[in-house]
């Protein structure tokens, strides 16, 4: 089952949406703090609306904790980044993949870029634009993921 990662995410609505994401793909979300909100802030229930019930939630007291987390799972770490080496349409999605996605200003850490199994980018046609919306770049890689691995809804 594939899970998401967001690495210390600093918006709450980014969260939100992307908790509401995972509600409808049954995919498990997993935080790793610290966080750049609480998890009680009210954008960030606005935003999952009321399917915060049927999340699949782990929060992570540190990228430590988490890391010992993924390595007693099966599963490859795939941090999705703009400087990723592969294109994610180019690249062979597996059903334990663990998908990283670090904050809104700075992406995944240097460091923890160096842990995944490999790295990934959404490509753009326009070189001026940095890089797209959290909550956009997670759905993005979860749904190319999923159809990948066949996983479309009925």
């Amino acid at each position: 089952m594939l899970k998401l990662v967001l690495v210390y995410p600093q918006i709450p609505p980014n969260t939100g949406n992307i908790a509401r994401t995972c509600a409808a793909t049954e995919t498990e979300l997993h935080l790793v703090e610290p966080l750049g909100f609480d998890l009680s802030d009210r954008q960030l229930k606005r935003a999952g609306l009321d399917y915060w019930p049927h999340v699949k939630l782990y929060r992570h007291p540190n990228w430590e904790t988490f890391y010992e987390c993924a390595n007693n799972s099966s599963g490859r770490l795939i941090g999705f980044s703009t400087s990723g080496s592969k294109s994610y349409w180019k690249f062979q999605f597996q059903p334990n993949d663990w998908l990283l996605f670090g904050s809104e200003t700075s992406g995944l850490p240097r460091d923890i870029l160096e842990t995944c199994t490999a790295t990934v980018h959404i490509p753009m046609s326009r070189v001026h634009v940095r890089s797209l919306n959290l909550s956009v770049s997670a759905a993005l890689g979860l749904f190319e993921a999923r159809r990948q691995l066949g996983l479309e809804q009925p």
